[in-house]
């Protein structure tokens, strides 16, 4: 039982990794800057990191140890999940690729982040 999870989990990161260098792809083609790196052949891990605008950037972590987003806003981490969270915040990114002319607010800043100061 627990090859075929570890099987499992090792297809969901190759599957995301794909996922991610496809949607790397998109957003480059619709102004955004994008990176994807990924670590060897075997598809195990990739980093990916887009600027939603001035200051804010996305960073998106993948491999057989974890999966993170890291939303970050003037150089100040503002919000960092792991696992499913993290790949739902993935496919909220995603609505970008689908609805280029939708912007999508990950998080209502300035407002939010005055604390920061």
């Amino acid at each position: 039982m627990f090859l075929r999870l570890a099987q499992q989990h090792q297809q969901v990161v190759q599957d995301l990794v794909m996922s991610l260098q496809a949607l790397s792809i998109v957003l480059e083609r619709r102004g955004y800057s994008t990176s994807c790196y990924t670590c060897g052949d075997q598809i195990k891990s990739a980093s990916f990191m887009v600027s939603l605008g001035e200051k804010h950037l996305i960073r998106f972590l993948v491999s057989d140890y974890g999966i993170t987003w890291i939303e970050i806003w003037d150089d100040r981490e503002l919000m960092k999940l792991e696992g499913a969270e993290a790949i739902n915040q993935l496919q909220e990114l995603s609505e970008i690729a689908k609805y280029p002319q939708q912007k999508i607010d990950f998080v209502k800043y300035p407002q939010q982040i005055s604390f920061l100061k």
